[in-house]
């Protein structure tokens, strides 16, 4: 088949998607479903105990960090979606990531409220991110499937659930770090 013949099916599959995505939208998970409201719960509660919380003497430190972790869980949470290995089946708006709440808000915010923690206090952040990510992806990840929220699917499972999420923090640790120490460096010669 001809690159503009391929480009032309994606685009019209695309639309069908996309209309079917908004119809669901608005029988299932729009703002007369409590789902609806749980996942907008999910979404300013923990932006509201950050800008409560949150450290103004490292404000661009512990921002860096979370927004780190917020694309890494993004990115990573479309490729699991696109590839069928889970499904969101409440989302908040859509024309949003399907999990937008959750990796916008939710994770990320923990992770930067525990980065904050364990930087000012000296705790070793990779025993308290491994507990962290034990507890959303053994805690919060059955209840959102109990809840019906969510599907994890073709071999996907809570246990890979919580390496993912160990990763990231890691990686956005490494990142933050990287950048932390690269900044000391040109500002103290």
């Amino acid at each position: 088949m001809p690159v503009m013949q391929y480009w032309k099916e994606i685009n019209e599959s695309s639309k069908r998607v996309t209309s079917l995505m908004y119809s669901y939208w608005h029988e299932h998970s729009d703002w007369g479903n409590w789902q609806f409201w749980v996942l907008l719960l999910c979404l300013l509660l923990p932006l509201v105990v950050l800008l409560i919380k949150l450290d103004r003497n490292r404000i661009f430190e512990i921002l860096f960090f979370g927004y780190t972790v917020h694309m890494l869980w993004t990115y990573t949470d479309l490729a699991l979606i696109r590839q069928g290995y889970i499904d969101h089946y409440y989302f908040l708006m859509p024309f949003l990531p399907q999990a937008f709440g959750i990796t916008a808000s939710l994770i990320p915010v923990s992770f930067m409220l525990l980065y904050q923690y364990c930087t000012n206090q000296e705790k070793p952040f990779i025993l308290w991110t491994t507990g962290l990510s034990a507890l959303f992806s053994l805690g919060f990840a059955p209840l959102e499937m109990v809840a019906g929220l969510v599907s994890i699917t073709k071999g996907l499972n809570i246990v890979h659930l919580f390496f993912i999420d160990f990763t990231i923090s890691m990686i956005a640790y490494g990142m933050t770090q990287y950048i932390v120490s690269h900044y000391k460096e040109r500002h103290s010669a």
